[in-house]
């Protein structure tokens, strides 16, 4: 019996994405019944309604008249997320648990979006208007993260809050060193906080800086995004789980993202907790230009191609040997540059 041959690699892969476009086919066709069972016969007059959460082909729209209603989505809608202001249609007669169709998504005053190896860049919350980077004691605290969000927020043009949770952690000696990171990160002009949703720390003013905003948490998972959550809403009831204590990363608590209600006015969206947050997409210029305290050196190096380490006559790192600009920054910069090249070679071989 002749030796089966092992495949390679690429072969694996290949075969891998050909079974995963069958499985979106099979969805797709299962959604266009979906849209023909809910024909325009079956439907109402449109309607405004906010987008509270998205599942699958299907998503949670809250009405005028905070009725929360689950929709099918409009095959001609190519991205439908947290906080896209909609017009959808009542269906007349509901099919199972479907109560109507959502056909238009009103222009975003602003997006959060995130790398993806498959759709290129992917939007996460629409109509952003601040992104709360959550970080903690636990797991390790990473300026790295820190700043990898501040680049994403700078691009975007969505003003982020540092918040620092579960202080009640901290011993004076540790609060003092912590408190000396998010001084340079105020002396930037970045809003900072220390918060506790365990002793209530810093709670009454976090709740006053979400009042009448959308806000999102973004952060990563086991820092206590959820348990702020459910302080701050304590209907929410949103699933909290302890750090893993042999990997010391955190365990992911919310699947799907969920736009709730702040009794202040304000919207707030929790959303699944990443550990990552690629910026592949961006430009190196790019990266450069949102570390705000670059901006006034870029441009003045001595060489046009300037890569900002050995080059002579580097005004960037003339900065840092200065004081001007922090020791940390700078290495966050470099290390973020370093993993781009990492980030899109795997976008050019996505694993499947």
């Amino acid at each position: 019996m002749a030796k089966k041959q092992k495949l390679s690699k690429g072969q694996a892969r290949r075969i891998r994405a050909n079974h995963q476009k069958r499985l979106q086919r099979v969805k797709s066709d299962a959604s266009k019944v979906a849209e023909l069972e809910l024909d325009s016969q079956n439907l109402g007059a449109a309607e405004p309604a906010l987008v509270v959460s998205r599942f699958g082909q299907h998503a949670d729209v809250e009405t005028a008249d905070a009725e929360v209603l689950r929709c099918n989505i409009r095959r001609t809608i190519s991205s439908l997320v947290c906080g896209d202001k909609v017009m959808f249609r009542r269906a007349k007669v509901s099919e199972g648990d479907i109560a109507g169709v959502v056909e238009l998504v009103e222009e975003r005053h602003s997006q959060l979006t995130r790398p993806d190896f498959y759709d290129g860049v992917k939007v996460v919350a629409a109509n952003v208007d601040q992104i709360l980077m959550v970080s903690a004691v636990v797991p390790e605290f990473s300026t790295q993260i820190i700043d990898r969000y501040i680049v994403a927020c700078e691009d975007m043009g969505i003003p982020p809050v540092l918040l620092l949770n579960k202080v009640d952690l901290l011993d004076d000696e540790d609060r003092e060193l912590f408190a000396d990171y998010l001084a340079e990160y105020a002396h930037l002009g970045y809003q900072v906080m220390m918060v506790s949703s365990e002793s209530g720390e810093g709670m009454d003013t976090l709740k006053a800086m979400l009042a009448d905003n959308n806000s999102i948490f973004v952060g990563q998972s086991g820092v206590g995004k959820s348990s702020l959550v459910n302080a701050l809403l304590p209907d929410a009831d949103i699933l909290t789980k302890t750090v893993s204590s042999n990997s010391g990363l955190g365990q992911h608590t919310t699947t799907v993202s969920r736009l709730h209600h702040l009794p202040s006015g304000g919207n707030l969206i929790d959303s699944p907790g990443i550990r990552e947050f690629g910026l592949w997409h961006l430009e190196p210029e790019r990266v450069a230009w949102c570390f705000k305290e670059f901006r006034q050196y870029l441009g003045g190096c001595k060489f046009r191609d300037c890569k900002h380490l050995d080059d002579p006559g580097c005004l960037l790192r003339e900065a840092v040997e200065q004081g001007d600009i922090a020791d940390f920054r700078f290495e966050n910069y470099h290390r973020i540059i370093e993993s781009m090249a990492d980030g899109r070679a795997g976008a050019r071989n996505p694993r499947v």
